[in-house]
């Protein structure tokens, strides 16, 4: 008899009775494991972070930290997690006998006060430990030497910051949690989820958890899930459920069907051919950002901004261009790279270029039962490029203005404009007037003036409690301004 299981702190339990749309974190609180808190449900405070088994980049394994308040614990069905409690060594009683080295650094340092949003920090800072490639930074090194390190956003132990972008503190303060982080050391040979990581993670199992009348479905295949679809018109389709799980937490929705494609080997592909990028549809932010690794730098350039670490280890670009957000961070860069999308349903696929995708606020072309499987960037690649998110915060937080650049420049001629908006009309747009106004003409600061006033005209913006419509304006032409200094300044030196 098929029974939903999913393995926590080395333990299987049972999902069952929780009901399809009880998430990670109700789950583990309700088995006693409190160290996993509710902070906002939203995803943005990082109380509830755990670490997942999952596919590695460079291991067979990683350990990757998401938000439990998001996910829903029959999407980690067959899957194992680890919880903060679960990182202390067992004694023989079963009680902790020795701190884990992050808990360790976090107590000697002072890195908690009421110590309600420790365990999340310490998840988080868990999977940077654990990330194979961390290694001393050569840039934070000089800076520790000249003692400057402060503003590194880089430990000399290789500790990336950004790992704690989705983690929000209010009464400690970040510097002594930063002064852990830099201090943790490498994995040692023993330790068994390092070890752990030189195995293959859990396979993704077909689900079928039914209960009170509503369903969670993760299909095996493609084929299975476009089938699906065409039966179950009304299902909620999710992949990493960053925007999912936000609606059942916040405005309390349910949904009788929702089905899971974020597993499916079909869209989780990523291929560099000669004359395009292929990204599978369900492959996480991370996973694109890891596998690209810098090779569509306006990519690069977009991914630190788009919300937190621990948002972009589960949400998805087809998640992204999925709910036809006009603030969506990806679709400007998108528009900007002239990409395009495959849209599969049961009679076959289709290709459909991103800029004519959107037909309204949170409207597509794509029809009831299509899935989109992957994105495609034509080659070559644009070689200036931009991506300027206009933000209240610097990290983990919407946008008010988006705008992504990419530019042709030969013998000091703009040959080809592309440019991408964000958050100034009902849907991610591409700038025509402006692209037309750059093209033919000279990369000059007289050009790049008269065309950031036609910059500014693009769009409908609207005031709401992000930005005012002037606001918005003024951004737009700001942004091409922005640019041509930047790129002048790499000329020059």
């Amino acid at each position: 008899m098929y029974m939903a299981i999913i393995t926590v702190n080395g333990e299987e339990a049972p999902i069952s009775p929780a009901a399809p749309h009880t998430t990670v974190l109700d789950f583990l609180r309700e088995r006693g494991l409190t160290g996993t808190k509710e902070g906002c449900a939203e995803g943005e405070c990082g109380a509830c972070a755990v670490l997942v088994a999952r596919p590695g980049v460079n291991k067979p394994t990683d350990w990757v930290a998401v938000n439990a308040c998001l996910v829903p614990v029959a999407a980690l069905d067959g899957q194992e997690v680890i919880t903060s409690e679960g990182l202390a060594t067992a004694g023989a009683s079963g009680e902790p006998a020795a701190l884990h080295p992050v808990q360790e650094e976090m107590a000697v340092r002072g890195g908690s006060q009421c110590g309600y949003c420790t365990p999340g920090f310490i998840c988080s800072m868990a999977s940077e430990y654990y990330r194979p490639d961390r290694c001393a930074h050569p840039k934070a090194e000089a800076e520790a030497a000249e003692g400057t390190a402060a503003d590194s956003e880089h430990g000399p132990n290789g500790f990336d910051l950004h790992a704690l972008s989705g983690n929000l503190c209010r009464c400690t303060g970040y510097r002594p949690i930063r002064d852990a982080a830099f201090a943790v050391g490498t994995p040692l040979g023993n330790d068994p989820l390092a070890q752990r990581r030189e195995q293959s993670p859990p396979a993704p199992v077909a689900t079928a958890y039914t209960r009170d009348d509503r369903a969670f479905l993760r299909p095996g295949t493609l084929s299975d899930a476009l089938r699906l679809l065409r039966e179950r018109p009304d299902a909620v389709v999710v992949a990493g459920s960053t925007d999912w799980g936000v609606e059942v937490n916040i405005r309390s929705r349910r949904a009788d069907c929702v089905v899971a494609v974020d597993r499916l080997p079909e869209l989780r592909e990523l291929r560099v051919e000669s004359d395009r990028v292929e990204i599978g549809a369900a492959l996480t932010l991370t996973e694109i950002e890891r596998r690209l690794d810098g090779s569509v730098p306006v990519l690069a350039e977009l991914f630190p901004q788009f919300a937190s670490r621990l948002i972009r280890n589960s949400a998805t670009l087809g998640g992204n261009l999925g709910t036809g957000s006009p603030i969506g961070d990806s679709p400007p860069v998108l528009l900007a790279l002239e990409a395009s999308l495959v849209l599969a349903d049961a009679d076959g696929e289709r290709e459909v270029p991103l800029c004519d995708y959107f037909t309204g606020y949170r409207q597509s072309v794509r029809r009831p039962g299509e899935l989109i499987r992957a994105v495609r960037v034509p080659l070559p690649l644009s070689p200036v490029t931009a991506f300027h998110k206009i933000a209240k915060r610097r990290f983990d937080d919407i946008s008010s203005v988006a705008v992504a650049f990419a530019l042709d420049i030969e013998d000091g001629t703009v040959r080809k404009a592309r440019i991408g908006l964000g958050g100034v009309a009902a849907t991610p747009i591409r700038a025509l007037a402006a692209e037309a106004a750059l093209e033919g003409e000279p990369w000059t600061a007289e050009t790049v003036e008269a065309v950031a006033r036609v910059l500014r005209a693009q769009g409908t913006p609207m005031d709401d409690h992000r930005a005012s419509a002037g606001y918005r304006s003024a951004m737009l032409g700001q942004s091409l301004l922005k640019m041509y200094a930047r790129t002048t300044e790499a000329v020059s030196s």
